[in-house]
């Protein structure tokens, strides 16, 4: 795929060994040549940061009912993307969530992981009168994950009923923490 410059943009997974230069830069002095006129052209920022994301409902009830449950993934991945982090895979159990996501280069993890909570909260709750009393936890995990191994949270994630059925989020929650060195005090893990 060219761009305006006549370079190459690469897309995710593409190799790029080839005789072919990754970019072919904007001379400094010059703008180029789809800029308009008097304008100057911006350097790119860019970035490619796979999170893996696992929060539960409050006191790990179990509100995230089967009639309610493919439909609250959609509109929670209506809120990555409107917030340009984009959700690669949404999944969970009746009492928690993972989101597998790319974060925008502009958005903080804490102020995305709040929209989609506060957000998704108020959808519960008008679902019906049984979830009035609807809350996620405080706190959530997040977690790195490289390109090598986004395959493997994507499956991850499709499989949460399987894995969920002899295993309580505790035990996955701690067991993502050791995984991935991250200390946490059982304190003020659970709320």
């Amino acid at each position: 795929m060219p761009d305006p410059e006549g370079g190459r943009i690469w897309k995710p997974g593409e190799e790029r060994f080839s005789a072919e230069p990754l970019v072919k830069r904007p001379s400094l002095q010059s703008s180029p040549k789809w800029a308009q006129e008097g304008e100057k052209a911006m350097p790119q920022s860019l970035s490619s940061i796979y999170l893996h994301l696992i929060f539960s409902t409050k006191n790990r009830q179990p509100f995230i009912a089967d009639k309610i449950e493919s439909e609250l993934h959609a509109y929670m991945c209506g809120i990555f993307r409107n917030k340009g982090c984009p959700a690669l895979i949404i999944g969970g159990d009746v009492d928690h969530i993972h989101t597998l996501f790319l974060l925008s280069r502009t958005c903080t993890v804490a102020e995305l992981v709040e929209k989609v909570k506060s957000y998704s909260s108020r959808w519960i709750k008008d679902q019906g009168k049984e979830f009035k009393d609807f809350k996620w936890q405080s706190g959530y995990g997040v977690f790195s994950i490289g390109q090598s191994g986004v395959d493997d949270v994507k499956r991850y994630i499709a499989n949460q009923k399987v894995q969920h059925r002899d295993k309580s989020y505790q035990i996955e929650f701690r067991s993502l923490c050791w995984k991935y060195n991250v200390d946490f005090d059982e304190r003020y893990v659970w709320d």
